[in-house]
């Protein structure tokens, strides 16, 4: 219940946000007709068809995003028709004449004039309507779709989604309302209506042609968190309490959505932006590392929080259902009894998951003879990272020497309820849950609640707190100066996409980069495919342009089908990154794609400002995943 009324209260808010922009002029083209026969079914099938649509791409893949994108098409083209009937009624009667009934009955029922407002006809703009609607996605609507993008679709899910769009219904059938009483008053006072209705005629043009031209999710975008991020996150932390967004990575469908900011649309799978409604949560953290240095030289922190108040939360479920254990056979009940168990759900190029890593590595080793087991869950978020062979490399890598499960098929990351990478789960020496991390972050307090449910199976730990010396991009982000979000380029989560026209999905095609880019707008130059989950580049050389600000950039990167190297040249506004490169780049931008991972690729030595990265890449076949920044 709590959801929906947070799902309701977010699509309220969409009044105040940029990006109903172009579609208020097909809402005011019903203003002073009676409400109930023309502006009310007119937001119903504006709800429906949205809840329907967010729905089935959240889960359908990408023939929804194309059979959606022709829809929008026809969308346009009936919004340009009405338009024009509103515009210039002479041009309307003899565009309907050839439709006979049916054209007539369009024409007549977008005239304000007509006597007969028909059900029908405001209930077809209203589904042409939630087509071309995009919403600014801002943090309440990614809470509705992550249990679709992992569990399927479903009737709560649709129920989520038809209180947002209800949300957004009222909010906007009170405009109407207040606008069809000052419409009368002016026709009444001035004998406007005509001027009027001919202005709403061509704000419909303009919606239409600012929806043609993708400013809905693009420009409009740009300022859409600004609008109502704020309250949105106020609502959250209130209906349904979540980590800060510096933290934890949230549980996405890479098929459908994107996690930060943006324009929502189903427009060539620019879709869905999720973000897990998770009903429990502790703690923040940042983003991801790799090279982790098993074991590395530790420093012992003395001055820790005192010890927190723990409940129960429930009870650890049977750890069924990996597709493979690496580092030791799968733990038995038996093996598990009496032992306090902590969980890390981790990905291995999730950038919160690798700084984290060190610490839970640390307290492994540290507390393995006082009665702590670590277990590792590898749960992938792009299709790369279910390749046992990749998770295994990671592994022997990062020094992982705990057990890990590799859980391609969620069974226990579904059966422990989880919705965040990476999460720890803490269960005492009676197989009780008592409490749980999300993000990366406030070790010290992770690591005295080890130490008081070992206390409570009566083992003796001291109390100071490991604090490995992390390396390379393991080193703890300068969150206070990061100003750039994860960004994912392929088209079913990209954002903040400023090459022109697009990314038509599943198709070669050529790109050019704009001269100059606003901060956190990316673009592509050269011939690239675009996919869903990744971009890969079909002929060398082909590049990426980045704005940003941060001290590190990383780039989940992999090379061609064939596994060949690809080689690239990084640079920063222009020139070779010298001091500031990465651990995977030399100082005069070199480097190469020998495999899927997270790549380093900028670390500035001094102050952090905007700048501009561009990576050129001198064979073809290059993948490109995502950015992330710390």
């Amino acid at each position: 219940m709590l959801l929906l009324i947070l799902s309701y209260l977010g699509g309220a808010l969409t009044i105040v946000s940029p990006c109903i922009l172009p579609v208020l002029p097909f809402v005011f083209a019903r203003t002073g007709q009676p409400f109930r026969r023309s502006g009310l079914p007119l937001l119903a099938g504006m709800a429906l068809t949205f809840a329907l649509v967010a729905t089935l791409a959240a889960v359908g893949g990408g023939w929804v995003v194309q059979a959606n994108q022709y829809g929008r098409w026809a969308a346009m083209a009936l919004m340009a028709f009405f338009g024009l009937t509103l515009l210039l009624p002479h041009l309307a009667d003899r565009l309907t004449k050839p439709l006979v009934a049916v054209g007539d009955r369009l024409s007549r029922a977008a005239q304000e004039g007509t006597q007969r407002s028909g059900i029908a006809s405001s209930f077809l703009l209203g589904i042409a309507t939630g087509l071309l609607w995009a919403p600014c996605a801002g943090p309440v609507l990614g809470l509705v779709l992550t249990g679709a993008a992992l569990n399927g679709a479903s009737a709560s899910t649709t129920l989520l989604l038809l209180a947002y769009a209800a949300g957004a219904a009222t909010s906007l059938a009170v405009a109407l309302l207040i606008g069809g009483k000052v419409f009368t008053a002016m026709k009444r006072s001035l004998g406007a209506g005509e001027w009027i209705r001919r202005g709403l005629g061509g704000a419909m043009l303009l919606g239409v042609a600012a929806i043609a031209l993708g400013w809905d999710t693009g420009v409009l975008a740009q300022v859409s968190t600004v609008a109502t991020g704020g309250l949105e996150e106020k609502l959250i932390k209130k209906f349904a309490p979540m980590p800060d967004h510096g933290g934890a990575m949230m549980a996405q469908n890479a098929g459908a959505m994107s996690q930060n900011g943006g324009a929502m649309t189903a427009q060539n799978g620019d879709a869905m932006m999720a973000q897990n409604a998770g009903a429990m949560t502790q703690n923040s953290g940042a983003m991801m590392a790799q090279n982790a240095a098993a074991g590395g030289a530790m420093m012992m922190q003395a001055a820790a929080p005192a010890a927190p108040q723990l409940g129960v939360e429930g009870v650890l479920p049977p750890l069924s259902g990996a597709v493979k254990w690496l580092n030791s056979p799968a733990p038995t009940p038996a093996a598990l009894k009496g032992k306090v168990v902590l969980i890390d759900f981790w990905t291995y190029s999730c950038i919160n998951c690798l700084r984290s890593l060190p610490y839970v590595e640390a307290w492994a080793q540290k507390y393995k003879d006082q009665g702590l087991v670590v277990i590792g869950v590898h749960a992938p978020e792009f299709a790369f990272e279910r390749d046992i062979g990749n998770v295994g490399e990671a592994v022997k890598k990062l020094g992982i020497t705990y057990p890990v499960a590799i859980d391609n098929d969620y069974a226990i990351w579904r059966a422990m309820g989880n919705q965040y990478w990476p999460a720890h789960y803490f269960i005492d020496a009676q197989g009780r849950v008592r409490a749980h991390h999300f993000g990366e972050g406030d070790y010290a307090q992770s690591e005295k609640i080890i130490q008081q449910l070992l206390a409570e199976a009566g083992r003796h730990v001291d109390t100071d707190v490991v604090k490995p010396q992390a390396q390379g991009v393991q080193q703890a982000a300068d969150d206070g100066d990061v100003a750039s979000p994860e960004t994912y380029v392929g088209y079913g989560r990209a954002q903040n996409f400023a090459s022109a026209g697009g990314e038509p999905p599943d198709q070669a095609h050529d790109y050019s980069a704009p001269t100059k880019l606003a901060l956190n707008q990316w673009a592509l130059g050269g011939n690239w495919n675009a996919h869903a989950e990744q971009i890969v580049l079909t002929q060398a050389p082909g590049r990426i342009v980045y704005r940003f600000h941060a001290r590190d950039l990383h780039l989940v990167l992999g090379p061609g089908a064939d596994g060949k190297p690809v080689r690239f040249r990084v640079t920063l506004d222009g020139a070779a990154p010298g001091a500031n490169h990465g651990s995977d780049t030399g100082a005069d931008g070199g480097g190469t794609i020998t495999g899927q991972r997270l790549y380093q690729l900028v670390r500035q030595a001094g102050g952090v400002a905007d700048h501009t990265f561009s990576i050129e890449f001198l064979d073809p076949g290059a993948q490109a995943y995502a950015f992330t920044f710390g």
